[in-house]
């Protein structure tokens, strides 16, 4: 089972979603399920903020001076013989989840997973920069979503690409 450390870095998710940290964990293992290359020693690093810290980690990461609602980076090869496997880190801005859930009419821990899912793809590689690249990024956050429970957020009624980053 993959090493997944979550930090709360924003008391209000606890708030929101007592949940919050389940709801991360479970989507991450799901994530994990759906990619046949994941190493089982593999660490993962997720945050969970606020829109003020995502806007600025996508200000100096990605020259866009503005929240979104998750950030991805991927971690470099880790130099170390033997050592597990570093992913990388995933950053969800709460404000922005809540809006987006909000608009959706989304349950707030459905989208958390949805974030969470999408932001792992993007530490294996995968982007949604092409339509045939979107459309294999979105079977598998489906797939992944399914075994959480969570209905398809690709349906008619969210727009196919969502905006979601990539650091």
């Amino acid at each position: 089972m993959a090493e997944i450390s979550v930090q709360i870095l924003e008391r209000r998710w606890l708030e929101r979603l007592p949940e919050c940290e389940t709801f991360v964990r479970a989507a991450v293992e799901a994530a994990l399920q759906q990619l046949e290359t994941a190493d089982p020693k593999l660490e993962i690093s997720l945050a969970l903020a606020d829109d003020e810290a995502i806007r600025i980690l996508n200000r100096d990461f990605r020259q866009k001076d503005q929240p979104t609602n998750v950030l991805a980076f991927p971690a470099p090869p880790n130099p170390v013989p033997d050592a597990p496997p570093l992913a990388g880190d995933i950053i969800v801005a709460l404000e922005t989840l809540e809006a987006e859930a909000r608009a959706q009419d989304k349950a707030l821990s459905a989208h958390l997973q949805h974030l969470i899912v999408h932001g792992l793809l993007h530490l294996f590689d995968f982007d949604h920069d092409t339509d045939e690249n979107a459309s294999r990024m979105e079977q598998v956050e489906i797939q992944a979503l399914q075994q959480l429970g969570v209905g398809n957020p690709y349906n008619d009624e969210v727009p196919a690409m969502m905006e979601m980053s990539r650091g």
